[in-house]
């Protein structure tokens, strides 16, 4: 229900039926979609191993091929560790190759349509080493009492019939301090890991520090020169609209998109089939008269990503110095990594890579209302409850706010949210497969769960069992070891 939820099992099965399929739809249309989980595997695997320092073998098992249904068996892949390049086939019929850009990530390269991938100067410029000290040790912290451990082994438990939950890792902040974590095998407090559409809450903070610094008004007409003709009917469309997914950009469906039109999605397409994404954005005309229909599309915020470089120094390396000055150094995230697309642009859509615990960092931001732990204030004074306020036409059936998730506002999805466990005031981060980051003001408390899991609705009744039995493990008569 978060984000991304694509049913590759069919879409990718009826991508290789081949002629019938292409009589069907067209044999542009087929190559375009049968690129799709290709793309997909390629960028997927380059990160998990050069970014995040996963094996190949155990990620593509575990969070590829369980996606990709019946063509899982078909992709095969070459780990290319000297290049620092993962590429990729589809019944050796569709190819591609994704490649490691440093501290810019993984991209997957577009022969014939790759746009430049324009840095700027002082590539290889280290940002600003981190300001905060870590969090904890090098150690995993143990859990502060009995119950706590018990929560979090009840977060890795994996049912006897399925599906699996895969669950990486859990961190629990209480009172600004780590008082327990769990990591599965191979993960580590500093293991980057994938957010998924968690990574919309960080392009939240980034818009922001902008308007923080009076460089952008989140309710003025957006900056995209696309849309600056007078007669467009998107020049009205702004910042504030596409955060709370209301712009009304034909763009595709990030959220319920299912079985056979999955890889014909325009979202899905625009992810992994497109070297200039924002290009593919602005130029989608309206489905609906801004400001009035709710639909959850990634768009726009690969529009708002563009915003963000283009305010931040107009080039990928000037966009990557600005986000470590103003975001990740403030907060001690050591371990993040946003990545690019060919055009220099942050993918500040799905594709966040960050530790656990610098998930955390970025919670406890908003539970201290934007300011950072050494009392620097980074978001403007209102904006967490800005960003925590229901957006009313996702009432219904989501409770979306502005780049996060929220149980404020008595939205249905929030009733059943808090009926669940949640605490009335929370809201949260969320990515697909069950990534969490939970901010709960009136426990003070941060909770992140990370992993790739198959269970329905993003392993929603997993989580809710999760912030129930932490706050209940939290109480002041259970924290004897506190």
């Amino acid at each position: 229900m978060i984000s991304l939820r694509y049913n590759w099992k069919l879409a990718s099965a009826i991508a290789c039926l081949g002629s019938a399929t292409a009589a069907f739809v067209g044999r542009d249309a087929l190559a375009r979609a049968a690129a799709v989980p290709v793309h997909f595997a390629s960028h997927q695997l380059c990160s998990a191993t050069f970014v995040a320092g996963l094996d190949p073998a155990q990620f593509f098992a575990e969070a590829i091929k369980p996606k990709l249904g019946p063509a899982g068996g078909l992709i095969r892949y070459e780990i290319d560790r000297q290049r620092q390049e993962v590429r990729t086939s589809l019944a050796g019929l569709v190819e591609s190759r994704a490649v490691n850009d440093g501290p810019f990530g993984c991209r997957v390269l577009h022969p014939g349509r790759e746009a430049r991938f324009f840095r700027g100067e002082n590539d290889d410029q280290q940002p600003a080493a981190a300001a905060m000290p870590p969090l904890a040790g090098p150690e995993v912290v143990a859990p502060v009492n009995a119950k706590l451990a018990e929560a979090l082994a009840h977060a890795f438990a994996e049912s006897d019939s399925g599906p699996r939950r895969f669950t990486k890792a859990v961190v629990v902040l209480h009172r600004g301090r780590i008082v327990g974590e769990r990591y599965a095998d191979s993960v580590t407090p500093a293991t980057p890991l994938i957010g998924w559409s968690m990574t919309k809450s960080v392009t939240n903070a980034l818009l922001g520090i902008l308007v923080r610094s009076g460089k952008l008004d989140m309710n003025a007409p957006a900056p995209i020169v696309e849309w600056a003709k007078v007669q467009d009917p998107r020049r009205s469309i702004t910042p504030d609209q596409m955060l709370r997914m209301t712009s009304g950009i034909r763009c595709g469906q990030s959220i319920h998109t299912a079985g056979f039109f999955t890889i014909f999605d325009a979202d899905a397409q625009m992810e992994y089939d497109m070297a200039d994404q924002s290009g593919f954005a602005a130029n989608a005309g309206l489905r609906a008269e801004p400001g009035q229909e709710w639909r959850y599309t990634n768009g726009n915020f690969v529009l708002l990503s563009r915003i963000i470089r283009n305010l931040a120094g107009g080039d990928a390396n000037a966009t990557r110095q600005f986000i470590a000055r103003e975001l990740f150094g403030p907060l001690g995230m050591q371990h993040a990594t946003i990545e690019y697309d060919s055009t220099g642009i942050p993918l500040g859509t799905i594709h966040l890579w960050a530790s656990a615990r610098d998930w955390a960092r970025f919670g406890l931001l908003y539970l201290r209302d934007g300011v950072t732990e050494s009392g620097r204030r980074i978001l403007p004074e209102g904006w967490v409850d800005y960003s925590a306020t229901l957006t009313p036409q996702s009432a219904d059936e989501y409770g979306y706010a502005a780049g996060f998730w929220t149980q404020r506002g008595n939205s249905a999805a929030a009733r059943g949210r808090i009926a669940g466990g949640f605490p009335a005031d929370s809201f949260m981060a969320a990515g697909s497969q069950g990534q969490y980051a939970i901010v709960m003001p009136s426990h003070d408390l941060v909770i992140v769960r990370i992993g790739w899991s198959y269970t329905d609705n993003d392993d929603r009744v997993a989580t809710e069992r999760l912030v129930r039995e932490t706050i209940a493990a939290l109480q002041p008569d259970k924290l004897t070891k506190y």
